[in-house]
């Protein structure tokens, strides 16, 4: 059905775009006036005449109509069974299967006779939307090219409609992340309904695991977040000092000092880097870098962990290098060439022209690539779980190991998890802390950009 009906919607778009077009040029001709807008406009103003109401019915009577028709093909069976709603689901997902000739077995006469109503009532559904559709498009196409004359503002109103969808993508953009943060928030109260902020925000000891009966170690649970801040910080620390560095110092050859023929090959080759799989990364960490470490930790009479921070925040480096002078090299070079010039007219050599002149000119853009560096190497998961381990140590000992946030919303919600008990809440309110947290950077890179903008501009 779905099909037939989008494929109805692009040819009558396509007809309603031709024939507003030729219309227009016929009214100008046999009206002997010049068009107000190029019939380009007149043929997108009928075209988009028939496109809103196609998809309106389709976006909201195809929803309506799978209501409707599961209704009607649960009707046949007792309402406490389907009070459940798991239940009721799987009943409704094996009549599905028996109309869509997909179910392996004998379905039961209470099925089978359930599955040729949901057939009847689909294909009574389809054919209704699919005729409102079409009838609904002729009329948009009829009435678009009734109201085409010369003097007619079609330039206006394909640009209202066009503000109208990029205002609707926007809102979209915005509501996705205000129902992420509300969803998260919820859960985070229900958290802290069994377990004291106070405990959570500033404990020292995180073990999560809730024994099943009290006489089993662990039974309360521990969910204090201080060692895994203090992780999440040495890690990230570690991964900066390696990425910072080497990425800004790249993006400053590549952009002043790199031959074109070098930069043409040095760049990509650098950028792949980021397309690099972490779990790839991750396995590089665990099976060549940490015993590395290990081994050369041993050579100086320090011990190191068999997952330590150091490997994963090296590792975690090497990853983020390219965010770093990819962004930072496109900041550079962004600088206008006017500004070089006069620093050198003024005498200065090179190196004092990317000191004094560009790199505060390119300031706002590398202090956004470092904070997109940090909130990558915030969000990583795999390098950490692969190379740093899951053990909540409060430590700054680079050398030990240490877990993150996401590593600890990876491991508690692997597997069957009951979402009514603290453990699998706490999940969600590391999730949140998370998002403030990234939050908090994000307004401090802002103010830090703004206030230096004011002092250069």
């Amino acid at each position: 059905m779905s099909l037939v009906y989008f494929l109805g919607l692009v040819l009558l778009v396509a007809a309603g775009y031709l024939f507003g077009r030729s219309r227009a040029n016929a009214a100008a001709a046999s009206q002997r006036a010049a068009l107000h807008s190029r019939p380009v406009y007149h043929g997108a103003f009928v075209a988009i005449a028939a496109l809103v109401p196609m998809l309106a019915i389709f976006v909201i009577g195809r929803p309506l109509a799978d209501y409707i028709v599961n209704t009607q093909a649960l009707t046949a069976y007792d309402p406490a069974i389907l009070a459940d709603d798991l239940r009721r689901a799987s009943v409704l997902r094996d009549i599905i299967s028996v109309a869509n000739g997909q179910y392996s077995g004998a379905p039961a006469l209470s099925l089978r006779s359930a599955a040729d109503v949901y057939s009847s009532w689909n294909s009574f559904a389809s054919t209704l939307i699919v005729a409102a559709g079409w009838i609904f498009g002729l009329l948009g196409v009829s009435f678009g090219l009734r109201a085409l004359s010369p003097n007619f503002r079609a330039r206006n109103q394909v640009e209202r409609a066009v503000k109208i969808v990029l205002f609707a993508a926007a809102c979209v953009a915005v509501l996705t992340t205000v129902g992420i943060l509300f969803s998260v928030l919820f859960e985070t109260i229900r958290f802290f309904e069994k377990v004291s902020p106070f405990e959570f925000l500033f404990g020292l000891q995180w073990s999560p695991q809730i024994a099943m009966r009290a006489d089993q170690g662990g039974s309360s649970g521990a969910f204090g977040i201080i060692p895994l801040v203090t992780g999440t910080f040495l890690i990230t620390f570690i991964a900066i000092l390696i990425a910072g560095p080497i990425g800004l110092f790249a993006a400053i050859y590549m952009a002043e000092y790199a031959s074109p023929r070098f930069r043409a090959f040095a760049k990509p080759l650098l950028e792949i880097l980021a397309g690099i799989p972490t779990v790839v990364l991750g396995f590089f960490a665990a099976l060549t870098l940490a015993p590395q470490v290990r081994g050369w930790g041993e050579t100086f009479g320090l011990n190191v962990a068999s997952e330590s921070a150091l490997a994963a925040g090296i590792v975690m480096g090497m990853m983020i290098i390219p965010f770093i002078s990819s962004l930072s090299d496109d900041v550079i070079n962004a600088v206008p060439q006017s500004l070089r010039d006069g620093s050198y007219a003024m005498g200065s050599t090179r190196s004092e022209t990317v000191k004094k002149v560009i790199l505060p000119a390119a300031f706002a853009g590398i202090v956004s690539a470092f904070m997109l560096a940090i909130s990558r190497a915030v969000g990583e998961t795999m390098i950490v779980v692969m190379a740093a381990g899951l053990a909540a140590n409060l430590t700054f000992n680079p050398l030990e190991a240490v877990t993150t946030f996401t590593v600890q919303i990876k491991t508690i919600l692997v597997g069957d998890q009951e979402f009514d008990s603290a453990k699998t809440l706490a999940a969600f309110a590391l999730g949140f802390v998370l998002f403030f947290f990234t939050l908090t950077l994000n307004v401090i890179a802002m103010q830090i950009v703004k206030r230096y903008r004011e002092q250069y501009d």
